[in-house]
């Protein structure tokens, strides 16, 4: 396979990505095939670190990369997962260029599509479709923050958990119990119970 259509395999998922939002047109393909490209990042490498300004835009092609925060105890507190088909980035160090509070590393080997500020800048200039696009990427990603943050202060560890299960179902096996229970900000021995009861009750209720 040449260079040319090895690049287009990595850019496919994307492309069919983008597709089930607003379907690209010929010039608008190819404007996402010369504005993202592929990366590799090798588990537990970092895409971003704490004190670095964000640089990229991520679309997980195959692989997972979470986003987290270091307390000034050292606790990790994880924000999100991000697998295939999914983006993630810390938007405001994006945007604003200004070094990050936050961390995005590898869970595993992690194949990425990326764009820089400044392509994405001429992705919308160029074709407005995106513009659009990627407001509705924002608008989805910022409900889902205020989902997550009023889960934290007001759900019960199992409902959190429940919500995990539905949310990243494909995760369960790929990820420990420690990520998991970091996303959901409860000690791995807490997690460890409380997947012991769920147990319990689906054998006491088959």
């Amino acid at each position: 396979m040449d260079t040319a259509n090895s690049h287009l395999a990595v850019v496919q998922p994307l492309l069919d990505y983008f597709d089930t939002l607003l379907p690209l047109n010929k010039e608008e393909r190819e404007l996402v095939i010369t504005k993202f490209h592929p990366h590799l990042y090798r588990k537990r490498q970092y895409a971003l670190q704490h004190g670095d300004v964000c640089q990229h835009f991520h679309f997980v092609v195959r692989g997972c990369l979470r986003l987290y925060k270091v307390d000034h105890e050292g606790a990790v507190h994880v924000l999100q997962f991000a697998t295939e088909n999914y983006w993630i980035i810390d938007l405001t160090s994006f945007h604003r260029t200004k070094p990050s509070v936050l961390n995005i590393d590898a869970l595993e080997d992690t194949v990425v599509l990326r764009i820089a500020y400044k392509d994405l800048i001429d992705l919308y200039v160029n074709a407005p479709k995106f513009d659009r696009i990627f407001r509705v990427l924002m608008e989805n990603h910022f409900m889902q923050q205020q989902e997550r943050i009023a889960q934290l202060f007001s759900s019960t560890a199992e409902e959190r958990y429940q919500s995990f299960l539905e949310d990243y179902p494909h995760l369960l096996n790929r990820i420990s119990q420690v990520q998991i229970a970091s996303y959901l900000g409860v000690t791995p021995e807490f997690l460890s119970r409380v997947r012991s009861r769920r147990s319990k009750g689906s054998k006491e209720n088959p």
